[in-house]
């Protein structure tokens, strides 16, 4: 249960974020961790709901993810009261943190306006499964798929007297 409601609420966030950069045709949010890693999206999310703080070129265009990253950081301490709980070289990564990721974006959320429509959680249950799976959610599913071949494996081993089975590379 505890797992459902934890897939319900990253999808109700995911489909704030979403609805949130939708003006902003550089990002595309699909999950909690490679989507963040240029630091567009988060400058993007400040952004649509406090125009006023910077200006959106200047940073988009302008500057590494690095910087991105430190600059909407700095912005949410700055204007929101929002802690810099992120290092932005941490986030800059191929496969940042999705807890972290998720624990930033949920403090945003509790101080941005909040509202979510049905739209944009149909649109984020129509993402392709591959696009919401993180790389720690991919090992962990074939871990658990191989783990379960070795256990038919032994299965069929101690009733049989002679088992081949190809496991995949």
């Amino acid at each position: 249960m505890a797992g459902l409601q934890q897939t319900n609420s990253e999808m109700i966030l995911l489909s704030w974020v979403r609805q949130s950069t939708r003006n902003y045709p550089q990002v595309n949010v699909t999950n909690f961790t490679t989507s963040w890693s240029d630091g567009l999206a988060f400058n993007a999310l400040l952004h649509s709901h406090r125009p006023d703080l910077f200006d959106w070129n200047a940073v988009a265009s302008q500057q590494s993810p690095v910087k991105r990253l430190d600059h909407a950081f700095t912005i949410a301490r700055q204007h929101l009261g929002i802690e810099k709980l992120l290092d932005p070289e941490d986030v800059a990564t191929a496969y940042p943190d999705k807890k972290s990721i998720l624990m930033y974006v949920t403090s945003l959320f509790q101080v941005l306006p909040q509202q979510v429509t049905m739209e944009a959680i149909r649109e984020v249950e129509m993402l392709p499964r591959h696009a919401r799976i993180t790389r720690e959610e991919h090992v962990e599913v074939h871990e658990q798929h191989f783990s379960q071949e070795v256990s038919f494996t032994f299965l069929l081993s101690s009733s049989c007297s002679k088992v081949v089975v190809s496991l995949p590379t």
